[in-house]
């Protein structure tokens, strides 16, 4: 068995989460209350109580989601004596999941990724006026075609591809007025069906680069060190293990699209059998499977899932 990591992204969080792994782990305890302590913010509360307005707000979405997955794997590691890296060939994260499968790889101390994913967030927010970007999913459209639906709606403003997740799952993003030109454009080229995202920013676009640059910043400050197994990139859909490469990725991901269904690929490619999602939701393995249905998913949010990730290896 040759397995992959994967963090999930922003979408996956649900209040509550991470509660019952506070609770079975102390290893998983002791994630929460780091990540609290570096954000001086009572984060965990706010991902086991609510509101779920608050933690939907994308500066504690993202350290939230990472919150969790880290927790899961510490919570692996501390039940099982064992380092993620004798587990597994490679790790990879959708979108704020890289930073979270490169805090679970020790690229980033757990401090470090949770102040970057508050900043990230924050940047990414401010970065366009509420309401004045979007995003959707066009169903039923390869890349290509999305890419050509995504061109003419442009028509002068940004709409770009943001999310290749799966096949006949592509997600553009930028001005709302050119995403809501490209529904009615996906449909008369043939799209099951397409839906505007509820997200507060137009993520993985060209609007994005103050976010960017603020990010270029940031992680010159606080740059990660070589990770303890290689990072399939969002940008790149292929694996690497150098921090300057990684941190360089890091940057370009903020306002690039979120090659998922070409990390997967090469993932099989280079022998993996197995994906295992570590963190909140299954939302990572549904798309695995719609990629290639050769390749076995787990997931591990909960602590009884945790004990089964355990029985496999």
């Amino acid at each position: 068995m040759i397995r992959a990591f994967v963090f999930p992204g922003q979408g996956s969080q649900a209040v509550g989460m991470g509660r019952e792994l506070a609770e079975a782990f102390p290893a998983a305890r002791l994630v929460f209350q780091e990540v609290d302590d570096a954000l001086q913010q009572h984060l965990s509360r706010l991902m086991f109580e609510g509101p779920e307005s608050d933690l939907t707000l994308t500066e504690n979405a993202q350290p939230a989601l990472m919150a969790v997955s880290v927790a899961v794997v510490r919570a692996i590691e501390g039940e099982g004596g064992l380092a993620l890296a004798g587990k597994g060939a490679f790790v990879a994260g959708h979108s704020l999941g890289e930073y979270s499968a490169l805090a679970a790889v020790r690229a980033f101390s757990l401090a470090d990724a949770a102040r970057l994913l508050k900043r990230r967030g924050q940047a990414m927010q401010r970065a366009v006026p509420v309401g004045a970007g979007a995003m959707a999913a066009l169903l039923g459209l390869d890349l290509e075609q999305a890419r050509a639906v995504a061109e003419e709606a442009a028509q002068g403003e940004v709409c770009d591809t943001a999310n290749d997740n799966a096949p006949g799952q592509v997600v553009v993003s930028g001005d709302r007025a050119a995403v809501e030109r490209a529904i009615k454009l996906a449909a008369d080229r043939g799209a099951r069906r397409s839906i505007m995202l509820p997200v507060s920013a137009p993520f993985h676009c060209a609007l994005m680069q103050p976010a960017a640059e603020i990010m270029d910043e940031a992680l010159r400050a606080a740059p990660p060190a070589p990770p303890t197994l290689p990072v399939v990139a969002n940008v790149t859909a292929t694996a690497t293990s150098d921090p300057a490469t990684i941190r360089e990725q890091l940057v370009e991901q903020v306002t690039a699209m979120v090659r998922w269904r070409e990390s997967v690929q090469y993932m099989k490619e280079q022998g993996v059998d197995t994906v295992i999602e570590l963190g909140a939701g299954k939302v990572l393995s549904g798309l695995v499977k719609r990629i290639d249905r050769d390749l076995a998913t787990m997931a591990a949010a909960t602590p009884a899932e945790v004990e089964a990730v355990l029985k496999s290896f």
